[in-house]
């Protein structure tokens, strides 16, 4: 999510905002219809009818904002999607070519206010003055502002846990924001540009040394399962003399 589409983001929560503090208490006859019919295999509720919606493109990136109500009350559902274009990667079964399933979050009605003003702070955080540079990772068709192009973003999975790696910029240049993502929380730190061979000759050296410390100790694991060596295991043991015996006549 780039700070321009999250400034778009941020006033397209004012709007839910205001649209959820004007529809009141819901009656148990809107909970009933937010419920919907049961679905095709009967094994629950079927679609609800969204009480607000409101969709947003940016490039290749669709994003879908849903206040929606079921029994447990209302929420704002996004979802995002990712259009690689024709014959790109990430389809889906079912799916048209090249679109990419997305990912969806669904914030409670009450929390919105509390959510809107943390992505604000985001922005005036880290979010600069992007017109200066053309816009958030911006300026173009390929992205960056005065940068023409910023790398795509991409992620990996380590046992539970998911980081995610975006580059953008700012009024201050260009950065690495690395998130660790797993299902109780999220933490993120940010790297400038000038600063990522440093970081990345650190994580070569601390995995060059970890390299060698696990063959080290795997060696030690190895003699103490091997043990000593036992008697008579070694070059010419037991022998009480050098050679024959001669007699001397």
């Amino acid at each position: 999510l780039s700070m321009a589409v999250a400034a778009e983001f941020r006033d397209y929560l004012g709007d839910f905002i205001e649209h959820y503090a004007q529809l009141g208490p819901s009656s148990p006859e809107q909970l009933a219809q937010a419920a919907g019919p049961p679905g095709e295999d009967g094994a629950g509720p079927g679609p609800r009818r969204a009480l607000k919606s409101e969709f947003l493109v940016r490039e290749n990136r669709k994003y879908y904002l849903d206040l929606k109500e079921n029994q447990r009350g209302r929420f704002l559902r996004i979802r995002q999607t990712v259009n690689r274009g024709p014959g790109g990667p990430g389809g889906f079964p079912g799916g048209p070519p090249g679109l990419q399933s997305g990912q969806t979050i669904a914030l409670p009605a009450q929390g919105l206010i509390e959510f809107r003003d943390a992505l604000a702070k985001l922005i005036d955080d880290y979010g600069g003055e992007e017109d200066e540079l053309g816009g958030p990772g911006g300026g173009g068709p390929g992205g960056g502002g005065l940068y023409g192009e910023l790398p795509e973003g991409t992620s990996i999975t380590v046992d539970s846990k998911r980081f995610f790696f975006d580059v953008g910029c700012n009024k201050y240049g260009v950065f690495l924001r690395v998130s660790e993502v797993k299902p109780s929380y999220r933490n993120a730190i940010t790297v400038p540009y000038k600063a990522w061979a440093k970081f990345g000759g650190a994580f070569c050296r601390y995995a060059e040394e970890m390299r060698d410390i696990q063959e080290r100790q795997r060696d030690k694991l190895y003699d103490r399962r091997a043990g000593p060596p036992g008697p008579g295991s070694g070059s010419g043991a037991g022998d009480d003399s050098d050679g024959d015996d001669v007699d001397d006549d």
